[in-house]
């Protein structure tokens, strides 16, 4: 019998909706079906790995990596619904080994009811090695699915033991057709604002692939512009700029700011590197891909003109690393300005280039009989080896008139060095050995 007006069980109920409509957007927007689910088409499309595994009837432990925000909660949701499973949550930041336990002793459950059991674990490379092994005497037995979803790559943060019973599912970043289906969902769950295409696109490249962020900050906005029919760029910007400043990492907006802060580093501009430097850090950029993009211009702009660079890029990666922000960007400003003032190079970068593009068009050119390698009696007995000159015998340590390229090469060279820095008294040393190679083979 329905319970009367009035009684606990109707006030619960109306309690459970109004907590569901002061949920954020994001949350009511939660698809309840597969068909509702907007993008991954990679792998929710016909014919695809999620797609036949819903359909099968049977699932399977997984691993579903991918960035925030792309319905990684959600498929594990709705896996439970498809497979009438009992769904349990277990959020790897605030749990531990208590709740896989009682994770297991409710599978247990189920499973003497004859009922299936999931078990999803968020952020699960947050778990250490031991709770990570936890799972597995259970995932082998079959008691439950387990279904783990992470930011970070599967293959350094989930165990190799876990890793190996589960198949590891890649999500993407949602694209810009999908976050305008998700827009105008919100839209209509509103009955909010509409938004010029300028204004769409900026919100869009904000969220960066997050349908979670893109629906949260709408509604934020239709908030802050209630009333108002249609918004802007410029009412956009005013309303959000702060947040707006945060641009997408894979905008325009992000690769103009790493090009500028690069080639301010190669035109040995500190203060100009610097302010590019502090832009992206202001942006939102994660500072490890900035420390990377340092350790690459040490390589390609300086080069052997200071190889002190590369070195120095790498420490402010590791100290980085030891510190963390903000403490650790002071060490990254630093290598941007080391950088910046260091001799320029990109003669290795060029002799690279020069030596993949003379390899990927060349043929497959023989080792020399002289440089070849003899481990056994066999290849002795074939000549391999025999007539090599070992450089450390000779005097000045240097073979010169060896060999060193295939037949056909002679007097091929891809690396030139500059008249910068150390590179200066590198150039003085291949002359010389050039010129002693010449004169031997004359």
């Amino acid at each position: 019998m329905p319970p009367e007006p009035g009684t606990p069980g109707q006030s619960k109920a109306a309690g459970a909706r109004a907590a569901a409509a002061q949920a954020p957007l994001a949350e009511r927007l939660r698809p309840r079906a597969l068909d509702d689910v907007v993008g991954q088409d990679h792998l929710l499309g016909p014919g695809q790995p999620l797609r036949v595994a819903f359909e099968s009837g049977q699932p399977h432990s997984m691993i579903l990596w991918g960035p925030p925000g792309v319905g990684k909660t959600t498929l594990a949701r709705l896996m439970a619904t498809a497979f009438d499973a009992q769904f349990l949550a277990i959020s790897a930041v605030l749990g531990g080994v208590k709740d896989i336990r009682e994770a297991v002793e409710q599978a247990q459950v189920a499973q003497a009811h004859g009922r299936r059991t999931i078990v999803f674990v968020d952020e699960v490379h947050r778990f250490n090695k031991a709770q990570q092994d936890a799972f597995l005497p259970h995932v082998e037995s079959g008691l439950f699915t387990f279904i783990g979803a992470t930011t970070e790559n599967p293959s350094f943060e989930v165990n190799a033991a876990l890793l190996s019973r589960a198949t590891v599912h890649v999500l993407r970043g949602m694209d810009d057709v999908a976050m305008q289906q998700l827009l105008q969902k919100g839209q209509l769950a509103l009955q909010g604002p509409g938004l010029t295409p300028e204004a769409q696109a900026r919100l869009i490249a904000y969220a960066d692939g997050d349908a979670r962020r893109l629906l949260n900050t709408y509604e934020t906005l239709a908030a802050l512009l209630k009333g108002q029919a249609l918004i802007d760029e410029a009412a956009l910007l005013q309303s959000l700029g702060e947040q707006l400043r945060r641009y997408d990492k894979g905008g325009d907006q992000f690769y103009d700011t790493i090009s500028a802060l690069h080639k301010s580093v190669r035109g040995s501009d500190p203060d100009a590197a610097l302010y590019w430097f502090v832009r992206m850090l202001d942006g939102g950029v994660d500072p490890r891909y900035i420390v990377r993009r340092l350790i690459r211009m040490a390589s390609e702009d300086i080069g052997l003109a200071d190889p002190r660079a590369l070195r120095m890029a790498l420490d402010a990666a590791e100290t980085y690393e030891r510190l963390g922000s903000p403490e650790g960007e002071l060490t990254l400003a630093q290598c941007v300005i080391y950088l910046a003032m260091a001799p320029k190079s990109n003669a290795a970068y060029v002799a690279y280039k020069a030596a993949r593009a003379w390899v990927q068009k060349d043929v497959s050119r023989p080792v020399p009989m002289h440089l070849r390698n003899a481990p056994t009696k066999l290849m002795k007995e074939l000549g391999h080896g025999e007539g090599y000159r070992y450089a450390h015998d000779e005097p000045g340590g240097v073979a010169a008139g060896e060999r060193y390229l295939p037949e056909g090469m002679e007097g091929q060279t891809f690396y030139q060095p500059v008249s910068r820095g150390l590179e200066i008294k590198i150039g003085e040393r291949l002359a010389q050995l050039r010129q002693a190679w010449r004169e031997d083979a004359d």
